[in-house]
């Protein structure tokens, strides 16, 4: 099976700011963008780091409020210094963690949720700017239509495992949802299948209404026994 990859999905056009660039800037790009975050580059291109609304948002919440209705938030050594930045350079979450344009969805996502980030720079094997690749990339291999999803389980799941006994599967795909329907020679291959077709791009869930196929091997073996025993009785 082929998981579509990062390179396929990520944006390849990115906004981003430099080092130096100013709080100011930094806010305007963002806007003007209809962004959360930059990737912030060095002067050779390579992301050094993520600057995000929220980095910037730092900085109005440890001012003081003559109000008094918020209270002041509790902020970390390392996080009042970034709140006290002028530039990308100082306000910026780092290092970058990024993703390669070879990773299959199934890593960055898992990238992503370890990590809790909601994006990651896509950058080439001397760690240059390539791309960016964000959950919302990752969700549209959910878009891929049903009968794709079924022609891929038939020919690279059951295709496959017909000849260990899963010739007499059938798939059907709702909504990338699977039910796999019919007989397998053995029951240890259905977790296998299912596990199979959890692994195919686009699919939601997997059900399965799987029975052991008849022992077909053992009922020609009995009728040749009762064949040869029917000979034995014949007159001679």
């Amino acid at each position: 099976m082929q998981h579509r990859t990062v390179g396929e999905l990520m944006t390849r056009k990115v906004v981003s700011v430099q080092l130096d660039t100013p709080f100011k800037e930094i806010a305007q790009t963002l806007a003007d963008n209809a962004v959360s975050a930059v990737p912030v580059l060095d002067n050779l291109g390579r992301p050094a780091g993520v600057v995000s609304e929220a980095d910037l948002l730092r900085k109005a919440a440890d001012r003081s409020d003559l109000s008094g209705r918020t209270p002041l938030p509790h902020l970390e050594a390392w996080q009042k210094a970034r709140a006290e930045g002028c530039t990308a350079g100082e306000l910026m979450s780092a290092p970058a963690v990024c993703a390669h344009p070879d990773w299959t969805v199934v890593e960055a996502a898992r990238l992503m949720e370890v990590q809790e980030l909601k994006r990651l720079p896509v950058v080439d094997e001397a760690d240059v700017l390539l791309g960016i690749v964000s959950r919302s990339d990752l969700l549209r291999v959910f878009l891929r239509k049903d009968e794709a999803i079924r022609e891929e389980i038939a020919r690279e799941v059951i295709g496959r495992t017909a000849r260990l006994g899963a010739a007499g599967v059938t798939a059907e795909v709702n909504r990338g949802q699977v039910a796999l329907h019919g007989t397998v020679s053995d029951l240890l291959l259905v977790p296998v299948l299912v596990r199979m077709c959890t692994g195919v791009d686009g699919v939601v869930s997997v059900s399965e209404d799987l029975r052991r196929a008849p022992a077909g091997g053992d009922r020609a073996a009995g009728a040749a026994t009762e064949e040869r025993a029917g000979e034995s009785r014949s007159p001679a």
